[in-house]
């Protein structure tokens, strides 16, 4: 083979959560009252959008994920086959052009020329001038085609992101009609125009509008990406948008994997303190409270600073500097887990303590059925939504506090790429005259959409599973009907 397939434990773990995300849909598809609720997600336009979002975010993650080396060129008198040292991943290579096209400094987004003038002979004469970039608008022959070059570029990219657009909505269609067991056109009106008069509709056309500018978005950038920088390069001439859409995978694993750390010690520890009582419960609740007291920042320094000198001290642990990245991620998601538990814990005591006091769990302890199946049959069902609703809303946190923490020098490896490690990149180039203000822009605009994504859904998530905002929102639309 012309590569070596690498498996890496980020990987493997993402894809864990991939296929258990698709096993969970299976099991709420099998239960009607969960059924019910995401149905009630799926009828928001505003959920429908973020999730179409969030998924172009999941599928460039995917892509991250799929990691391997490649093979090098055979040798004079060597037979073994050799492997490249660097790791790369199914989405470098469909951005090769990308990766590939370097600069030798800044570049502004969509610039032909360098940022800064450099000394250069001209016609046997010394002159300070921009130079010509080695990619960016290498093609023009002309300085007065850029404007229509640009425009010619952005006309075909929308065009091929229009075309792709439709032909995800014929696959989506199709498959309504599958499922529906329906002709292709009834379930192209129901998606269109659905029936004003009857049971409310999955929001599909939220969903296939907002598919539908992001594929214009990315056509757009392809096209342009072909030609130029189209955010611009970096201090060392690499592309912010290679660099800004790599990072997209890192900030998925902090947001998700820490969730297997937090998510066991949070619903065990918060539903034995308050079933339980007693000595159980003033033991857990010291535990937390001395964790809530320490400052955050001094403790997740202080333990990614001792699991860097463990990393440090075995290099033979690591066959390649991507292995050794890895463990610092997974670290620093085991770190992040541990310190971000207590909050989800304090609230499922809270609401395990009101809970063991209804009838049904007394009469379970008077028939003799033990703590554990009263904890899995009784009180966990009824606490499922406040425990979905905490996760989907620490996910935004989650990301934002990796680009903090990698701000400040103690988030993921220098070679990793994350928007903290662009945001820290683009801390001295603020100070220049003029300002190189492109990596932070292009970290701001991407975190931006992905927090905003999750927020926005995670309040539908809310609305749909939360009993109070159930009441609240029947109240409404019966006044609405009235």
């Amino acid at each position: 083979m012309d590569f070596k397939p690498v498996l890496l434990w980020s990987d493997i773990l993402l894809w864990a959560l991939v296929a258990g995300c698709v096993v969970l849909a299976v099991y709420c598809r099998s239960q009607d009252y969960l059924r019910r609720a995401w149905r009630r997600v799926g009828e928001s336009a505003v959920a429908m959008a973020s999730v179409t979002v969030l998924a172009g975010f999941v599928l460039v993650g995917m892509l991250d994920s799929l990691h391997y080396q490649p093979r090098l060129p055979a040798q004079d008198g060597r037979t073994a086959v050799q492997y490249a040292p660097e790791v790369l991943s199914a989405l470098d290579a469909l951005l090769a052009p990308l990766r590939l096209n370097r600069e030798k400094t800044y570049s502004a987004p969509l610039a032909t020329h360098g940022f800064a003038k450099e000394t250069m002979e001209r016609d046997g004469v010394q002159v300070r001038d921009f130079p010509r970039l080695h990619a960016g608008g290498a093609h023009l022959a002309e300085p007065s085609h850029y404007a229509a070059d640009l425009c010619r570029r952005a006309a075909t990219g929308a065009f091929g992101g229009l075309l792709v657009w439709v032909l995800l909505v014929g696959v989506v269609v199709g498959l309504i009609a599958l499922a529906g067991r329906t002709r292709y056109g009834a379930a192209c009106r129901a998606v269109w125009r659905p029936d004003p008069e009857g049971e409310r509709p999955v929001a599909w056309r939220a969903a296939l509008l907002t598919a539908l500018v992001l594929c214009l978005l990315g056509g757009v950038a392809a096209g342009w990406a072909g030609g130029y920088h189209v955010f611009g390069t970096d201090k060392v001439g690499q592309d912010v948008l290679y660099l800004s859409l790599k990072s997209v995978r890192t900030a998925l694993l902090i947001g998700t994997l820490t969730t297997l750390v937090t998510l066991p010690l949070a619903v065990a520890l918060g539903l034995i303190a308050g079933l339980r009582g007693g000595w159980w419960d003033d033991a857990i609740q010291y535990v937390y409270t001395v964790l809530n007291s320490i400052p955050g920042v001094l403790l997740i320094a202080a333990m990614v600073l001792m699991m860097q000198v463990i990393i440090d001290t075995h290099p033979d642990w690591f066959e390649t500097a991507a292995e050794r990245a890895d463990a610092r991620l997974l670290a620093l998601c085991f770190i992040l887990g541990l310190t971000s538990w207590t909050g989800l814990c304090r609230l499922l005591r809270a609401e395990t303590l009101k809970l063991r006091e209804l009838d049904y769990v007394q009469a379970a302890r008077a028939f003799g059925v033990g703590d554990a199946r009263i904890m899995a049959r009784h009180i966990l069902p009824n606490l499922m939504h406040i425990v979905l609703i905490s996760l989907v809303m620490d996910f935004s946190g989650l990301v934002l506090s990796e680009a903090v923490l990698s701000y400040i020098g103690i988030g993921v490896d220098t070679t990793m790429n994350s928007f903290g490690t662009l945001i820290n990149a683009a801390r001295l180039e603020l100070s220049r005259e003029p300002v190189v203000w492109w990596s932070l822009a292009a970290a701001f605009v991407l975190m931006l959409a992905m927090v905003l994504a999750a927020n926005l859904f995670a309040d539908a998530v809310r609305d749909a599973f939360d009993p109070r905002f159930q009441w609240r929102a029947r109240r409404i639309h019966k006044r609405a009907a009235a």
